[in-house]
């Protein structure tokens, strides 16, 4: 798979990606693995189960600053809007399990698409 079809798969924003580093393939799927390895969406999940929005907060903040800087626009935007929800002093707990699925579903989209680049080395 190359990098580009990745990113078509986790519906991100080659383009910009590659104009922003250079138009450095080997450095952008360099960050592109290291996604894997992030802990934040682990410590998202543990951090809603335990209903500590503050540090679900945090984590969310650093998934979305990640999907920033690597043009993940899909799961950027799914996770600024739960960044957002979480950022409030009173959060509409209505609407947050919607988001956190949708982020999930998100999430797992991306995660698939980069383990398919690594997986074809």
């Amino acid at each position: 798979m190359s990098l580009e079809t990745c990113y078509n798969a986790l519906e991100g924003d080659y383009q910009t990606v590659f104009n922003r580093l250079n138009k450095n393939e080997r450095i952008i799927k360099k960050f592109v693995l290291k996604f894997l390895e992030d802990p934040s969406y682990d410590l998202l999940e543990k951090s809603l189960k335990e209903k500590d929005y503050k540090e679900a907060f945090r984590a969310a903040h650093t998934i979305k600053g990640i999907c920033q800087n690597l043009s993940f626009t899909r799961l950027y935007t799914s996770i600024n809007l739960l960044a957002e929800t979480l950022r409030s002093e009173t959060i509409d707990m209505e609407s947050l399990p919607e988001l956190v699925q949708t982020v999930e579903k998100d999430y797992q989209i991306t995660v698939d698409a980069v383990r398919a680049l690594q997986a074809e080395g």
